[in-house]
Formats: C-alpha cells, sequence, structure tokens
C-alpha cells in the first residue's frame, strides 16, 4: 500500500512538473537555496536591526512614518547601495517630488535610475508590475501607498465618497506582484504615510493609508520618525531618527536602529558607526571625551564625527571591527556571495520568460 502511495505521488509531482515547469513543485529540503540573500539598506545601523545584514531580496518592504521624518532618504540609500552592486533600480514618484539633486548627494547614479511619475495609482501599480515581472530590476520602490489615486477618483468630483477603492487597488495589484517579486528575487519598496482613526479613545490611533493588504504581505515593516534635532550651535543640522522594525519574517522583530539624517546629506555613516563602536566598546567614551586605541579622538559627538571624516582610513578599520562584533559580512563579503547566487541561479531572465505582465484589470 505504501509504495502504491509513493507511485502515484511519483506520478502526480511528474505531472505538475509537465504542466507548470521544473521547479514548481519541491521538498522544502531539496530547494536550491534556503539562506535569504539580502542587499545592505545603507545604514549599518539598520542591517543589524534587520537582522539578516540588510533587505530580504525578493520580498516586499513598507516603510512608514509621520512626514519629514526620512523615509525617502531611507530608500534612496536602498537604490544607491543595489547600484554600487551593479543593479537596476526604479522609482515610481507617485508624490512628484523627488529631489534628483538629493537622491545624487545620497550616492544614488540619477543617469540610470529608472523614474515614473504616473497619473493615476493603476498606472503606477501597471508600471511596477511590468518592470518586476521583466526581471531586470533589482529593487523598485513606490513613493507612495497614499499617493495612489485610483481613477475613478481622480476623473470624478472633488469630495465625492470612494469608500475603499484604494484598499481594493492595493489588495489586487499585490497579489499578482507578490508572485513575480518572489521569482524574479527583486526588492520592492513601498512607501506609505499615516493617518488617524476618528474616534479612538484607548490605543494607538495612528493607522496607513491603502487597506490591510500591504500589512501581510510586507516581510518587512520599518516605521521611521524623528526623535530630536541635531543642533550646531543654534543652528538645526539634522533629525536624530529612530527606524523600528515593527515586522519581520526572516529575523526577529522590534529591534531599532538610531541615526542621524543630516540635511542636504542623508543618514551619516559616521554618526551610526561611532554609536555602534561605543556600544561593543571599540571606542572608548570617558565623560564627553571619545578615545580609539588610548588616543582621544575628539569631546563631543559632532566633533569626533568630524574627526571621523577626515580619516577614512580609521573609520575603514573601525567599519571592520564593528561589523565583525555583530556578525555582518564586509562589502567584499557580500559581493562574492552575490557572485556565487548569481552563478547558482542563473539568468533571471530565463526563469521569468513564461511570465507576461498583465493588465491589473484582468
Amino acid at each position: 500500500m505504501a509504495d502504491d502511495r509513493k507511485t502515484a505521488l511519483d506520478a502526480a509531482l511528474k505531472k505538475i512538473e509537465k504542466n507548470f515547469g521544473k521547479g514548481s513543485i519541491m521538498k522544502l529540503g531539496e530547494k536550491a537555496d534556503q539562506q535569504v540573500a539580502t542587499v545592505p539598506s545603507g545604514s549599518l545601523a539598520l542591517d543589524v536591526a534587520l537582522g539578516v545584514g540588510g533587505y530580504p531580496r525578493g520580498r516586499i518592504v513598507e516603510i512608514y512614518g509621520p512626514e519629514s521624518s526620512g523615509k525617502t532618504t531611507v530608500s534612496l540609500n536602498a537604490i544607491a547601495e543595489i547600484q554600487k552592486q551593479g543593479g537596476t533600480a526604479a522609482f515610481i514618484d507617485a508624490e512628484h517630488a523627488l529631489d534628483p539633486q538629493y537622491a545624487q548627494k545620497l550616492g544614488v547614479n540619477i543617469d540610470e535610475l529608472l523614474l515614473s511619475q504616473p497619473d493615476t495609482g493603476e498606472q503606477g501599480l501597471e508600471i511596477a508590475d511590468a518592470l518586476v515581472s521583466s526581471g531586470a530590476i533589482d529593487i523598485v520602490v513606490v513613493d507612495s501607498v497614499a499617493a495612489l489615486v485610483p481613477r475613478a477618483e481622480i476623473d470624478g468630483e472633488m469630495g465625492a465618497s470612494h469608500v475603499g477603492l484604494q484598499a481594493r487597488l492595493m489588495s489586487q495589484a499585490l497579489r499578482k506582484l507578490s508572485g513575480s517579486i518572489s521569482k524574479t528575487k527583486t526588492i520592492a519598496i513601498f512607501i506609505n504615510q499615516i493617518r488617524e482613526k476618528v474616534g479612538v479613545m484607548f490605543g494607538n490611533p495612528e493607522t496607513t493609508p491603502g487597506g490591510r493588504a500591504l500589512k501581510f504581505y510586507a516581510t518587512v515593516r520599518l516605521e521611521v520618525r524623528r526623535a530630536e534635532q541635531l543642533k550646531q550651535g543654534t543652528d538645526i543640522v539634522g533629525n536624530r531618527t529612530k527606524i523600528k522594525v515593527v515586522k519581520n519574517k526572516v529575523a526577529p522583530p522590534f529591534k531599532v536602529a538610531e541615526v542621524d539624517i543630516m540635511y542636504g546629506q542623508g543618514i551619516s555613516q559616521e554618526g551610526e558607526l561611532l554609536d555602534m563602536a561605543v556600544e561593543q566598546d571599540i571606542i572608548d567614551k570617558s565623560g564627553a571625551w571619545y578615545s580609539y586605541n588610548e588616543e582621544r579622538i575628539g569631546q563631543g559627538r559632532e566633533n569626533v564625527k568630524n574627526y571621523m571624516i577626515e580619516h577614512p582610513e580609521m573609520v575603514e578599520e573601525i567599519s571592520k571591527k564593528v561589523r565583525k562584533a555583530f556578525g555582518i559580512e564586509t562589502d567584499a563579503d557580500t559581493d562574492a556571495s552575490t557572485k556565487t547566487n548569481k552563478e547558482e541561479t542563473g539568468n533571471i531572465t530565463d526563469k521569468t520568460d513564461a511570465q507576461e505582465a498583465l493588465p491589473l484589470d484582468e
């Protein structure tokens, strides 16, 4: 009887593979790549908080928070990291608010960045679907979900009620996108705003627009909030920002990364490296003084950050020690693993030849 069941199962598996292609069903232990492939976020502190050293490939990430908290900055840092590795990035600018000069300062190659400013939510998601399904994109950022206005709302009168329209649009789009995102190993980042629910007496009244679908489909959800202002004398030069991992399917959630987002410069690599080095006792802090290898490098955090900017060799040395302490691969290791992963998986486009960018309203 056991042999008959095994024969029947083998026949069923062969039929499934014949109809749907090789690899459409397999035993979990036979899966070629069980380790989550990642791309650095552009922030060492965030890489540690994510638990796997960066954003997981083939997954959906939601970044939300109040206005001017640093959501787009965090996303542009991810694009810059992808481009450094030779990848291709796309930015769906539904808010029509991307600043190319600021993006360039963050390390984004704007000459190679694919940019779309869609007229409607359907158009924006259609473009995202077509790019992901092509298998030629490494990361696509949608800024933002709240700005993906359904066509019916744009064509309708101002003030007309369109209950649940955007939520249905997002739910339908994510059902289509999730499969192709996984198969093509694309990182999809959805930036979202926050709203407040009316009449909430207890608990957090904040919610995100676009319905609940994105909360379910997202592997990682990041909450970005300003903690305090950074000053030089009386001038405000940036914000101390907390990035909380509120959902994580690939590592333990609820970890918090604290970074300095400086006006016109983005995330301060030296600031987060300094904090992490102090945490691991690589740099000694006594009162306001900081010391490295028993040599004083400055008094006050901002002065030490400036000292680190002027001494890149020391920063590189500290960075290696911090990465080792937190168990994060160096850039060289990441490049090597990325190359190996590409050799194992072959050309992504070959896997997606059978896929077509279907219309969203089908």
